[in-house]
């Protein structure tokens, strides 16, 4: 169980911090892409897929 919790906080923080490194280095110069268009949604995408990766078998 806590090894489970573990994996599943490192995958949000991992994915969060990447999905934030997206967004500021290939991001959306214009301002109209959905996903990168604010940090905030990279972020909480980038968490979602670390999520997604941490509790997958």
């Amino acid at each position: 169980m806590k090894a489970m919790l573990l994996r599943i906080i490192l995958g949000l923080a991992i994915g969060g911090t990447l999905g934030y490194a997206y967004q500021r280095l290939v991001g959306c110069r214009t301002g109209t892409c959905p996903l990168t268009a604010t940090p905030l949604r990279a972020i909480a995408y980038g968490a979602v897929m670390g999520l997604i990766w941490a509790t997958a078998r």
